[in-house]
């Protein structure tokens, strides 16, 4: 499959401006799903601040990307240093199947009263600007952020990654396709809901069901 084509298999999707003229932006909800089998032009990892990998989403993509991406991030910590929660760096992708690994560190969940709404939302935005910004990014792939070891409730983080991402898409120049890649039906499930809210007879966007 070329990486510069929308994906076509989705188990939801969420079409934005779906009653003006077409203009192909859609975000797709996926799962349950593995983020390192995506062939989307890139997939975003959730990190942790060293960038040296770690368990769950990260290890996973360092593990089958292999040592290539390992190196670039830390010629990026050397540069730089420690990569702040809320903020985005780019590697490539080694061998996996996407080109790029956006690599970003959500919020650890402290009862939400810690700014990590905001912080999950920024992780977001981040990693869509920084894609935006790279003319070889039309699509790209978000695992659950924050949702695993870092604690934060699944429900609230599906609200604020689907607000986020249709407000960030909305206004995207060269990014035209969002793909959620979910690991467990009930992630996938929370984030379908979050695209309901988004799907209303005042909104312009629709939700349609697909299958595999």
């Amino acid at each position: 499959m070329s990486q510069d084509a929308v994906v076509t298999n989705f188990t939801a999707r969420l079409v934005l401006n779906a009653y003006a003229e077409a203009d192909g932006r859609v975000i797709e909800f996926h799962g349950p799903a593995d983020i390192i089998q995506e062939t989307t032009a890139a997939i975003v990892n959730a990190a942790n601040s060293s960038l040296l990998g770690g368990g769950g989403v990260d290890g996973a993509i360092h593990r089958a990307g292999g040592p290539s991406v390992l190196e670039e991030c830390k010629r990026i910590v050397r540069e730089v240093g420690r990569l702040p929660a809320g903020r985005a760096v780019i590697t490539g992708a080694g061998n996996l199947a996407a080109k790029y690994v956006i690599h970003t560190v959500g919020p650890i969940y402290r009862g939400g009263e810690h700014g990590e709404a905001e912080i999950l939302a920024s992780c977001y935005r981040e990693c869509i600007r920084m894609a935006d910004e790279h003319s070889a990014i039309p699509s790209l792939s978000f695992p659950s952020i924050s949702t695993g070891a870092y604690g934060y409730p699944v429900s609230a983080a599906a609200n604020i990654a689907v607000t986020t991402i249709v407000e960030a898409l909305s206004s995207a120049v060269r990014v035209h396709n969002v793909r959620f890649v979910l690991f467990d039906a009930r992630t996938l499930k929370a984030y379908v809901r979050a695209a309901k809210q988004h799907s209303t007879p005042a909104s312009p966007h629709k939700l349609e069901k697909g299958s595999l």
